[in-house]
């Protein structure tokens, strides 16, 4: 998918990576000049230098093309308005936005964001997640208490080189993606899950608490 990303500190930096990693198409818009060049060097990714709550730089993003539009900028009513304008004059399907003061969230989705992500919330998973294994991590949030995590399968997995319609996988929790040697693999119910496998997965934090019991995640 092609995939725009407002705002490229950490927060951008990051989830490019893992966009660019899972063989999709991201794009960024940062208005610093030095951190977008840094950006554009490191992941060898378009950056568009600019305000990504202008029409202008919009365009220069092809904002049109995108399937999916991000705002992860430290401020919400600048985060607002780039996916009002994404949606509303590029008819980009699906905006996504960090929300930086929680109480803000019902109002940005009650304004025509699709979801919201509210930071406090996710660090909180996150270092619940940290508490309880180091084999899971926490790469963006989507509504309630669900989330897309990364998995990394250890030497205790009891189900090496089983298929995944043998392995049992919480009822809340869909594998998206399996990545093994550099490989990307769009899994189906005959594929097997191996040691050292990477899995992308979406899940609600019950399954992630039940998967890590069952494939044995636990530090």
């Amino acid at each position: 998918m092609k995939i725009c990303i407002v705002g490229g500190g950490k927060v951008g930096y990051y989830l490019a990576k893992t966009l660019l990693e899972h063989g999709h198409e991201p794009i960024v818009i940062e208005k610093n000049k030095t951190t977008a060049e840094k950006l554009a060097n490191s992941l060898d990714i378009p950056v568009i230098v600019g305000d990504g709550t202008t029409l202008e730089t919009l365009s220069s993003a092809k904002c049109e093309e995108c399937d999916v539009f991000i705002t992860v900028s430290g401020r919400d009513e600048c985060n607002l308005i780039a996916c009002q304008l994404a949606k509303k004059v590029y008819a980009v399907k699906k905006t996504i936005s960090r929300v930086n003061n929680p109480k803000n969230s019902a109002i940005l989705k009650q304004l025509g964001i699709d979801i919201t992500i509210s930071s406090t919330d996710s660090i909180a998973r996150l270092l619940e997640r940290e508490v309880e294994t180091d084999k899971i991590r926490y790469v963006m949030g989507i509504t309630g208490n669900n989330s897309i995590n990364e998995i990394s399968i250890n030497e205790k997995f009891p189900f090496n080189g089983k298929t995944l319609m043998e392995i049992p996988v919480p009822a809340d929790m869909v594998v998206i993606s399996v990545k093994r040697k550099g490989e990307l693999i769009i899994p189906r119910g005959q594929t097997e899950i191996f040691i050292n496998d990477i899995i992308l997965c979406l899940a609600s934090d019950d399954a992630l608490h039940e998967l890590v019991l069952l494939w044995k995640l636990a530090k």
